[in-house]
């Protein structure tokens, strides 16, 4: 697999991945400028000479991994037997920069019921860079042709049908952020009880007045859930600030409140 398969690898599946490329070297080196690396949290993919150098960019690109850093990094190596090591001595005598390039995983966002606010909110999202699934248990609602403007933007949209919408939520990738807004207050619940019962989710959105909300933390209660998982669900969704009760302006404000959550979202 080359570098950019893997990448594509690491993309499709959701994860982080840093991009290690020789962009500079002066004397001997194991590797010419230009050779690539991928590193993922659990594999790697090519080299960029083997030995200390390559050992200390794995244990870099995998910091920045776990620290979110988005921003490159230059790094210079000496190659000989003076130079600071981890992982053994390298002695070729010359010295290598290496380029890391984080390439951070895509958010995953479903959105539960493509009524009105749905079909809105999956426009509106379609336009940054996730992977957007639209599920909901009436197939006309993900006809192609209703959904071409959604399915026409950056996002990796998927347009899923199923008559038990909460197992599917049950299936969604660790972090995923979920938004519950189907036509059924019945299915709202069972997707809500489904979304407690995954506390591995990112943000939770139910779509509802605070009366809807209140009935149901007290159904939930009566499941079992305590106040702190109850709390995890956002309802109504969207700002505070932002009033209005048409399917846009609940879109645009749901949006703008999931973007501040996002990586390089303002989170205040």
């Amino acid at each position: 697999m080359d570098w950019l398969d893997a990448l594509q690898h690491l993309r499709s599946a959701g994860l982080p991945g840093v991009l290690a490329t020789v962009s500079g070297v002066r004397g001997h080196a194991p590797r010419e400028a230009g050779a690539k690396m991928v590193v993922g949290a659990e594999a790697i993919w090519g080299s960029i000479g083997g030995g200390n150098l390559e050992a200390t960019v794995v244990d870099q690109a995998r910091d920045m991994m776990a620290q979110g850093i988005s921003a490159p990094q230059n790094t210079e190596f000496s190659l000989n037997e003076h130079a600071a090591t981890d992982h053994g001595r390298q002695c070729c005598g010359g010295k290598v920069r290496v380029l890391l390039e984080p390439f951070l995983s895509l958010p995953t966002v479903a959105i539960f019921g493509v009524g009105h606010v749905g079909y809105e909110l999956g426009r509106i999202l379609s336009r940054m860079p996730m992977t957007l699934y639209l599920v909901d248990s009436r197939e006309e609602q993900l006809a192609a042709a209703r959904l071409a403007d959604v399915t026409s933007g950056v996002a990796d949209v998927h347009a899923v049908h199923t008559p038990v919408p909460d197992s599917f939520l049950g299936d969604l990738p660790p972090g995923a952020h979920a938004f519950i807004m189907t036509h059924d207050h019945a299915e709202d619940f069972l997707l809500c009880h489904a979304a407690l019962r995954r506390p591995d989710l990112g943000r939770v959105g139910l779509i509802g007045s605070r009366a809807k909300w209140i009935r149901f933390r007290q159904k939930l209660a009566a499941e079992g859930f305590g106040e702190t998982d109850m709390d995890r669900i956002q309802c109504p969704i969207g700002l505070p600030e932002v009033s209005g009760k048409a399917p846009a302006v609940i879109a645009v404000s749901a949006a703008a409140d999931l973007l501040r959550a996002l990586p390089g979202g303002r989170k205040s």
